[in-house]
């Protein structure tokens, strides 16, 4: 039985519409930003509407749909939304399946579906599997948000500490504010208070101290891309928890449906997205550093398997490097 939980994208069959949880005005807000056609949805990618690989993913399958539906060109519509956001690979992988229908004469809506209900299914397995690894009493450091909103729902990371807690666990979680965007504080914490389960919030640079002190017990995050050899890319700052956590002898887990892994591609191929460095300089749009003043904004890290104690999947947790069963 499915939960009440937040369900951030949303199909609406009626009106041929997708409906989707507009983040930018959490946690404030709960509003909705509807897509009426690609455009719509390029332009929710790219203005993160909506953020979170699996949820771009499905987010760009229904682009491609609302393209059939209104009869545009559907090359033009597949190019568009390719281009939107550069590292996170289940988009580029989502919009393939579509041209794929598209070309085999098969409904890309029905494509669309397909894929949104694989997600789901992923994110309760992830959630099912992942959990033994918390223990009663944990205290978890997450990072960014890796929840529901990040994907169709349960999320990820978050799914893992979501059926912790429901299946009677006793824990508390750490998030990072995740700077520039703050999707910790705003959306993670968000998600969180929903469900009932204990959090608190700290500055991206105070981990490594609560690690020091014994206040946190497992790290576990998600993941925008993972490679053949299980390097994984991430939300900017990812990296630097792995070696804290590593320095400090404490598991690092990563939670990931396999639509993110991208066996094709070598670390050099990635593009790591750099955003606007206003993102950084302002905030809710005063600004905080001097005139003049200019800023590194890359939105996504590198972290080796060497660092991550397993990578939690829905087929399954992957300890090492050898284990084969997600490239079958």
């Amino acid at each position: 039985m499915e939960r009440d939980t937040l369900k951030p994208i949303i199909w609406d069959d009626k009106n041929s519409q997708l409906i989707l949880i507009d983040q930018r005005k959490l946690p404030h807000k709960l509003e909705y930003f509807i897509c009426n056609n690609y455009e719509d949805v390029a332009f929710a990618i790219e203005d993160m509407v909506v953020r979170g690989a699996p949820a771009i993913g499905i987010s760009a399958a229904y682009g491609m749909a609302l393209a059939e539906i209104k009869g545009d060109d559907i090359e033009k519509a597949y190019h568009r939304l390719k281009n939107t956001r550069p590292t996170a690979v289940n988009l580029f992988w989502a919009l393939d399946r579509c041209m794929k229908a598209y070309n085999n004469n098969r409904s890309i809506l029905s494509e669309a579906k397909l894929i949104h209900e694989e997600d789901r299914e992923a994110c309760k397995k992830i959630g099912e599997i992942g959990e033994r690894v918390i223990e009663d009493g944990d205290t978890i450091l997450t990072h960014c948000n890796a929840g529901a909103l990040a994907t169709s729902i349960y999320g990820t990371a978050l799914s893992v500490i979501r059926f912790a807690h429901y299946r009677g666990k006793n824990i508390k979680v750490i998030v990072d504010e995740t700077r520039p965007r703050l999707q910790g504080a705003k959306l993670t914490s968000f998600e969180l208070k929903y469900e009932g389960i204990p959090v608190k919030i700290i500055t991206d640079s105070t981990a490594g101290f609560l690690m020091k002190r014994g206040m946190i017990d497992k790290v576990i995050v998600g993941a925008d891309r993972v490679l053949r050899d299980y390097t994984v890319f991430n939300k900017i700052g990812t990296y630097s928890l792995a070696v804290l956590a590593k320095y400090h002898n404490i598991p690092f887990y990563v939670a990931s449906p396999t639509s993110t892994f991208d066996f094709e591609s070598s670390i050099e191929d990635v593009i790591i997205e750099e955003r606007d460095e206003k993102e950084v300089l302002y905030i809710d749009g005063r600004r905080i550093a001097p005139e003049g003043v200019k800023a590194y904004n890359y939105a996504f890290d590198i972290t080796p398997f060497e660092l991550i104690t397993g990578i939690i999947t829905e087929k399954g947790i992957i300890y090492n490097e050898k284990d084969k069963r997600i490239r079958t």
